[in-house]
């Protein structure tokens, strides 16, 4: 019976902590070049979210640096009706000024004091020419595949896929966003 006792009180111990196993803290690009990085990207895929349910394709992001070094951020995209949704927003580095970490937010201005209406945005993957990126939050709960181009080649959309599942990504999660029509 102690045996017993035994072996059932270390798989209580142990499954929990081996089904806790929970990925390495998300790793950002080394550095970014924000005026680099402003321009219009065109969402590739994301992981479905509340924000963006209403948008059925040509979903694109324009950044534009602000003269107080902050980045306007307008975001639009097509609804089933053929109508464009837009949302302006406003980003900010975090960090230095080559930090991959922003923040951005969608709230009024006069609600940017309240930490609550930023949300975080980490470049996690970057290619060299500024052209492919992969953005996401240290939780993982969201991420997003930009390109400047409404269609990427294959070869290196899968080989960032690959990137983003050693990162701890479930790529099934992952949705194409149609672009074009």
């Amino acid at each position: 019976m102690k045996l017993l006792i035994s072996c059932l009180t270390s798989f209580m111990i142990l499954v929990p902590a081996l089904a806790a196993n929970p990925p390495q803290p998300l790793q950002t690009i080394q550095s970014l070049d924000i005026p680099r990085y402003m321009g219009t990207w065109f969402e590739i895929a994301k992981y479905p979210n509340r924000f963006q349910k209403q948008c059925v394709r040509n979903t694109s992001a324009e950044y534009s640096l602000q003269k107080d070094g902050t980045v306007k951020v307008l975001n639009r995209c097509q609804q089933a009706s053929g109508d464009m949704d837009e949302a302006e927003g406003q980003a900010r580095q975090i960090g230095g000024l080559k930090s991959p970490k922003l923040e951005v937010r969608f709230a009024p201005a006069w609600l940017s004091w309240l930490p609550m209406v930023w949300g975080k945005y980490w470049v996690i993957d970057l290619d060299p020419e500024y052209q492919l990126v992969a953005v996401s939050e240290p939780s993982r709960e969201y991420l997003w595949v930009l390109a400047r181009t409404q269609q990427v080649d294959k070869a290196k959309y899968d080989a960032l896929l690959q990137r983003l599942k050693a990162k701890g990504f479930d790529l099934n999660k992952l949705e194409l966003s149609p672009q074009g029509s």
